[in-house]
């Protein structure tokens, strides 16, 4: 089958031709899939999406008048596809529903440890043969109250690392994790988790219901002093007021692995341009602000994972079976 992958990036070009080991045809574009590039999928079966793809009902139009039959998501947000043009067009959807939940969890720890610890700080000292301690007091994780919004597999995962770091975990969730038990989790509404916590990690999808989840009415029943972590979608967080509640000192520090504007930023090398969202520009010159670029899940074992389930899913679609990843409206 004739796969035409868009956003194309290095690590794909290595990791999904062996997944597919010859199963299928790929026909590697850079170009993110916007209507004016639709014409690129011509002679394709299927055509293969990242995250900052788009698959509107205008865009999944053209393709079917292409002769695309099957869109496979190499991630496992799908926010980016409107499912129901798909299901009318009678055009397949998949996606990788769990590719990297250590791998996420692991970063997000990651980002807490440096911040804390001022760890991206004291590197940037010690080159500079500045070996002083001011300005570089942390706290002991141990003890704290944590709060984990959304515990599918990526939040439990979390979960399981700060218990053995010895913290307390609240835990909100429409649906209540039942391995969370046994890692003393007690879920609480969202309003008290944001109240006691001296950590929130978000990682719950991003719904109508939780677009700007954390905004100036959550930012408010937070304690001051709060870290914020957000490795699951950008528009979880209002970036406007997580600006204000920076400079009045609420939230204690942020850190980011996702961006509600990182289209065209994330995943791009700027370092001889500038970058082009200001708001994004002004949380950079914070100290207290970490950010990094989408790269929570970015583990030789999630590439591997993703490459091999999209394959699967590949798989399912030219044999013409039931896909286990199928996505419906």
């Amino acid at each position: 089958m004739r796969v035409v992958v868009f956003s194309t990036k290095p690590h794909d070009r290595d990791f999904l031709p062996a997944a597919c080991a010859g199963r299928h045809e790929l026909v590697f574009q850079e170009a993110h899939l916007r209507v004016d590039t639709v014409p690129l999928a011509a002679g394709a079966e299927a055509v293969c999406l990242f995250v900052h793809d788009h698959a509107d009902a205008a865009i999944l139009t053209g393709l079917a008048k292409l002769g695309v039959k099957h869109l496979a998501l190499r991630c496992a947000g799908f926010n980016n596809v409107d499912l129901a043009a798909a299901a009318k067009l009678g055009l397949s959807v998949a996606r990788v529903p769990a590719y990297s939940p250590h791998g996420v969890a692991e970063h997000a720890v990651a980002l807490l440890m440096t911040l804390n610890r001022r760890i991206h700080r004291a590197y940037n000292r010690v080159r500079d043969g500045n070996f002083a301690l001011d300005g570089l007091l942390g706290f002991n994780v141990h003890g704290k109250t944590v709060g984990i919004v959304g515990t599918g597999k990526i939040g439990l995962c979390f979960a399981r690392i700060l218990h053995g770091f010895g913290a307390k975990l609240l835990a909100h969730d429409l649906v209540p994790n039942p391995e969370a038990g046994q890692l003393g989790i007690e879920y609480v509404a969202l309003d008290r988790l944001l109240a006691e916590s001296d950590i929130i990690s978000l990682h719950c999808p991003l719904t109508p219901a939780t677009h700007h989840l954390i905004g100036p009415a959550a930012l408010a029943r937070m304690r001051t002093g709060v870290y914020l972590l957000n490795t699951g979608r950008g528009p979880l967080v209002d970036t406007a007021a997580v600006i204000e509640a920076l400079k009045s000192g609420k939230l204690g520090a942020l850190a980011l692995d996702v961006y509600e504007e990182e289209e065209g930023i994330f995943y791009e090398d700027l370092s001889a341009a500038f970058v082009p969202d200001d708001l994004l520009a002004r949380l950079l010159t914070f100290p207290n602000v970490l950010v990094t670029s989408h790269q929570a899940f970015f583990t030789r074992e999630a590439l591997t994972s993703i490459a091999t389930t999209t394959a699967g899913n590949l798989d399912d679609f030219a044999a013409g079976r039931a896909c286990a990843n199928s996505l419906k409206a």
